[in-house]
């Protein structure tokens, strides 16, 4: 009964062939008639080929710090990069007729089938390079006739398409390695380390055993048995010239030295914001920031779910990420938190932005990071204490003034209904300088400077900044001190003291430079934007006032001699926060201190580690 219902399958399968052959010749003899290949176009489409491949993400000095990739491990390589060997290894072992079939190989089936019937299965199926490429790509690797007869389809429309380099580059890159490898070039970057331009025949043809089966001719291990294969394939080489005698030979004695390489993936604080950085970037210029703007709060999910597909899209296309990331600096920020914060539940960040180019050079997400886990630089919202005196209070003052530094103020304490701030440890200093209210950091003085300027006047300066969880809830007089609704992020306050260094400028910092696609087109660059937000003058009385505090005030632990130097400690009630932003004439660097579920920091606090952190990280990189 099997014999005869496999009989059967074989003669349909040969009418069928013989069928298209005669439509062809009918077709070319009387050209009334559609093509074959138009008419099978209506039913099956094999334009749109996109194969998943890695994208990459690289510091300032051009070096590799991320590949990413899900599933597939790939780099595709174009046929004219494709060493000769690579191509006649698949070549002479799958289909020696490549370059004169249609797709497929009529002899080739008529003997498979012929193997097969005798044995009542399908162990054979005769399956050209091109209806190998086309398995892979559209159909499934089921073992049935109907699969078989829709392969031929694919095949003959595939030629019809694409010539034989496209065909075979296409194939070659499409073929698995095993290990989530796919294709020759991630292949040979991922057993040898190395380019397949610098592979050896022997390491190609080594190589080229895996595919044929990926479980059992897996180097890691049955290597034995790939050697094996390999010597099969150098054989099968000398049968079609692809070789002579004497690189067969050389090639058998070759000694073969895996040098596994993994995922290359480095720097995991920076590489996660880059992401983040990455999808706002897509969302600012695809539209979907401003969708998610005036969208209501039923149809965000749907544009957030809508960005993140088209944020992967891009990733499996294949991208270039060019980033400003400084390995020096970023190493040297990691370990010096790690070094002056040694407790275990106490957590550190720090940001370098070089505001000469408006780049984040360096950014942690906390100690011990791991990539993707949340993070407290761009993440973590916290009150920012007194840090937030220079830029809530003292600049607006200044800019609505137009008063000296020298001006006074009144510290002795104060009550505004049922408001009653007090300065650190409750002293009352009297009348005193706008420079000595501030190195000094004194809350009451602050607290009346917010009220001669007044509130809205106030926020309205820093409405500029871009701190995205300010509320109206915010405007009120505790805000001088820092008492905000949900508070800032390390990054949003660190960026926003970088007005001080560019003459009362604020221009974002960005992690990413552009965003190229494989051959180089650039796809994405942020657009240079930055508004005036401090004038000259007060500007010039700032940075006066910051280095003070840095010299004269509660920043002095923090100081280093330098040709600028500036900045502002900042501390939360009950010591849950502590702060130091500080800028030189290059870099504005950020350092947030503190526990994730806001504590004391009790004795922690009493050795200024946020002071010595910003210290020694910028003593290291001047």
């Amino acid at each position: 009964m099997h014999i005869r219902i496999t009989t059967g399958l074989f003669i349909i399968l040969l009418l069928f062939i013989c069928f298209l052959l005669l439509l062809t010749q009918v077709i070319t003899e009387t050209g009334h008639t559609k093509p074959i290949h138009e008419a099978i176009d209506e039913q099956i489409s094999v334009d749109h080929i996109a194969l998943p491949t890695n994208s990459y993400i690289y510091d300032q000095h051009g070096t590799l710090i991320s590949e990413i990739y899900q599933a597939e491990n790939r780099i595709p390589l174009a046929y004219d990069k494709m060493p000769t060997h690579v191509i006649d290894a698949f070549i002479a072992t799958e289909d020696r007729n490549f370059y004169d079939h249609k797709g497929f190989d009529l002899t080739a089936i008529v003997r498979a089938l012929m193997i097969n019937i005798e044995n009542n299965s399908i162990e054979q199926g005769a399956s050209t390079i091109t209806q190998q490429l086309v398995r892979n790509v559209f159909l499934s690797h089921e073992q049935s006739y109907n699969r078989k007869l829709s392969e031929l389809l694919y095949a003959y429309q595939f030629e019809q398409h694409y010539d034989k380099e496209e065909i075979i580059a296409l194939y070659i890159n499409t073929i698995y390695f095993q290990h989530g490898v796919y294709g020759i070039e991630a292949a040979s970057r991922y057993y040898f380390g190395r380019s397949t331009d610098e592979l050896s025949l022997a390491e190609i043809a080594f190589l080229s055993a895996i595919p044929n089966n990926p479980t059992y001719y897996n180097p890691l291990t049955n290597k034995d048995k790939t050697k094996e294969r390999q010597h099969w394939i150098l054989q099968k080489m000398i049968e079609v010239e692809a070789i002579t005698e004497e690189e067969y030979e050389l090639a058998l004695v070759e000694p073969i030295q895996l040098e596994v390489t993994k995922k290359t993936d480095h720097y995991p604080d920076y590489v996660t914001y880059i992401h983040h950085e990455f999808t706002e970037l897509v969302a600012t210029q695809d539209g979907y920031a401003d969708r998610l703007r005036t969208a209501d709060a039923s149809a965000r999910e749907s544009i957030r779910h809508e960005l993140d597909q088209k944020v992967e899209s891009l990733y499996r296309e294949g991208i270039i990420i060019e980033t400003a990331l400084n390995p020096m600096i970023q190493e040297q920020t990691i370990e010096t938190i790690s070094n002056q914060l040694p407790e275990s539940d106490v957590e550190g960040v720090g940001i370098v932005i070089d505001h000469t180019t408006n780049e984040i050079v360096a950014i942690t997400g906390g100690k011990q990071y791991n990539k993707f886990d949340f993070h407290r630089a761009y993440q973590a919202t916290r009150q920012p204490g007194s840090a937030i005196k220079p830029l809530l209070v003292f600049a607006p003052y200044l800019a609505e003034s137009n008063a000296s530094i020298h001006s006074s103020i009144n510290a002795n304490n104060l009550c505004i209904e049922s408001y009653c701030p007090k300065n650190y440890g409750g002293g009352q200093y009297g009348t005193v300088t706008i420079e000595t209210a501030l190195k000094h950091s004194y809350n009451t003085a602050a607290v009346r400077l917010l009220m001669r300027t007044g509130i809205e006047t106030s926020f309205q300066y820093i409405d500029d900044l871009r701190f995205e969880h300010l509320h109206q809830s915010d405007y009120h007089l505790p805000a001088a001190l820092g008492g905000l609704t949900y508070g800032v992020t390390p990054l949003e306050l660190t960026n926003a003291y970088t007005t001080f260094a560019n003459e009362g400028k604020f221009q974002p910092a960005k992690g990413i430079r552009q965003v190229t696609d494989l051959d180089g087109n650039i796809l994405y660059q942020w657009e240079e934007t930055s508004t005036q937000v401090w004038d000259q003058a007060t500007n010039t009385k700032m940075r006066t006032l910051l280095h003070k505090v840095v010299t004269e005030g509660t920043g002095k632990k923090a100081y280093l001699a330098h040709s600028y130097i500036g900045g502002k400690t900042g501390t939360t009630n009950n010591y849950h926060d502590a702060w130091f932003i500080g800028l030189t004439d290059r870099y504005t660097t950020g350092v947030w201190v503190g526990k994730d579920q806001p504590q004391s920091l009790g004795n922690v606090y009493q050795r200024s580690p946020h002071l010595l952190i910003w210290r020694d990280v910028m003593s290291a990189i001047h």
